[in-house]
């Protein structure tokens, strides 16, 4: 069963639109991003994205988001169902 995280992002003064732009063009194996937006807050950038499991989803983040150049900070929230 595939995982979702939204990876909420800060990055360096001025450099949102920048990351957002890389990260959209990520590819990394066993998982996706989904969405990008750039938004207003105490973060600037919040991805959407599935991986095959949680290993991936958190490989997909250390290896490949916090890596885009600007990111400063980052804030993964894992979706989880309840009921």
């Amino acid at each position: 069963m595939a995982v979702r995280g939204y990876v909420l992002i800060e990055t360096d003064v001025g450099k949102a639109k920048a990351v957002g732009a890389a990260i959209r063009e990520i590819k990394y194996p066993n998982a996706e991003i989904k969405s990008v937006d750039t938004v207003t807050g105490p973060y600037d950038v919040i991805v959407q994205l599935e991986a095959e499991d949680l290993d991936a989803l958190g490989n997909a983040v250390t290896e490949a988001v916090q890596k885009v150049p600007g990111v400063q900070r980052t804030n993964t929230c894992l979706a989880v169902r309840l009921g």
